[in-house]
């Protein structure tokens, strides 16, 4: 699952970044609410954690914007404010939940997985493409020919793919969306894993290809 943390306290940040991988989740951090309503924009989270205060946008305004867009993603609202009213307002403009510091890390894991688990339920489960099906629940990839289960990475690289099928998928939204923004992983991990995932579609008989269009991106197609 993929997280938007968004918390000017960089020190922080990194505490929860660490804590959140840990428990197996990938996150993006971002420190202002500018870049948050960005990030978000893309689509790709399946959580975000809001801080009220920060620079640039505060959260508030930050979860309203999103919301006009009908962006629905579970939002938990991280903040040192804790009277009623502040809570009320979060609540009020959208927020799924609210948590003020300082806050057990064993209850902040808790609610995250709350709500995501809240929004895998509402969700369509599996992806299919071709004769292929993805199930989100379990990283499992099938075919009338057989099944393989994905790792981590490879889930959310396939998941991509099969979310836009017949569009181009840059190698620079890859590493952005799959691996985190900080991270010290070369380009061409994105080429070692979409050979991994040829390997697997391959090892299941399955008719759907990864085709690359060189410097631009991957993108799925049905073999005829």
């Amino acid at each position: 699952m993929r997280l938007l943390l968004a918390e000017d306290e960089k020190d922080l940040s990194k505490a929860l970044c660490t804590l959140l991988k840990y428990n197996n989740f990938a996150v993006d951090a971002v420190f202002n609410g500018a870049d948050a309503i960005d990030y978000l924009e893309s689509g790709v989270f399946d959580c975000a954690i809001l801080d009220i205060m920060m620079p640039k946008v505060d959260g508030i305004t930050v979860l309203k914007t999103i919301r006009a867009k009908g962006n629905n993603i579970p939002v938990l609202m991280l903040t040192a404010k804790s009277e009623i009213d502040d809570k009320c307002l979060g609540l009020d403009a959208g927020a799924d939940d609210y948590l003020t510091k300082p806050f057990s890390t064993k209850e902040l894991l808790a609610r995250i997985k709350a709500l995501v688990r809240r929004k895998s339920e509402k969700i369509e489960n599996n992806l299919i493409f071709g004769d292929i099906e993805l199930n989100r629940s379990t990283y499992e990839l099938q075919s009338q020919k057989g099944s393989v289960k994905l790792n981590n990475k490879e889930f959310q690289m396939l998941e991509l793919m099969m979310l836009s099928p017949k569009k181009m998928i840059s190698v620079d939204q890859f590493m952005n969306k799959v691996w985190d923004y900080e991270s010290e992983a070369e380009l061409n991990v994105v080429w070692v894993y979409i050979s991994y995932l040829r390997k697997k579609l391959k090892s299941i008989g399955s008719t759907v290809e990864i085709r690359s269009n060189r410097n631009v991106g991957y993108y799925l197609e049905e073999k005829l």
